[in-house]
């Protein structure tokens, strides 16, 4: 297969959807693309637009580390599966982030900002502390300072657990990952 631009737009265990402007009115292509994906496994259902250069891909979540692997081995474009609700929000502010960067020189600014920050943060922690863990913890902390003393027990108590339940899931979806990363030889 030729190689072509396409980027994920959206994504769901059990489906991507994909944009590849170069099968904009091209038959030939979204037909080429429709039999090169369709051999992929566990793939259950090629769907290519013409019209609006999308390609949807429906395929069996039990195979759904396999089907992930084996598509960035078809299209070299790697698409981490969305781990839980939190992982699929922040990937969707990124792409949100990276389409208003596009279009506008101060959100580029913004964004590239951002991203140069998490970066930072991320090298002085080993990897270990991000700018979601980072800003959960600053949040959960601005809020117990505000709340304090004042509040009853149970409410600080609530927030503190929450905020340390999610950065410890946060973690583990982390390392749940290094794991999966299989030895080459």
């Amino acid at each position: 297969m030729t190689k072509m631009k396409l980027q994920i737009a959206h994504q769901v265990p059990g489906r991507i959807r994909m944009k590849v402007p170069s099968v904009k009115a091209n038959p030939e292509l979204a037909e080429q693309i429709k039999q090169t994906f369709a051999v992929i496994p566990g793939i259950e259902e090629v769907i290519v637009n013409p019209v609006t250069g999308s390609v949807v891909l429906h395929y069996d979540t039990d195979q759904h580390h396999a089907f992930h692997g084996q598509l960035q081995h078809h299209t070299g474009v790697h698409c981490p599966p969305p781990n839980n609700e939190i992982d699929a929000l922040a990937r969707k502010i990124e792409q949100e982030a990276e389409y208003l960067a596009e279009h506008s020189h101060t959100a580029k600014a913004v964004v590239d900002f951002f991203r140069d920050f998490d970066h930072q943060i991320k090298i002085a922690t080993g990897n270990v502390v991000d700018l979601k863990i980072l800003l959960a913890g600053g949040i959960a902390a601005f809020t117990i300072f505000e709340v304090g003393a004042n509040a009853a027990t149970p409410v600080w108590v609530t927030l503190a657990i929450f905020a340390l339940n999610h950065m410890i899931q946060a973690n583990m979806a982390a390392a749940e990952q290094q794991e999966e990363v299989p030895a080459t030889a």
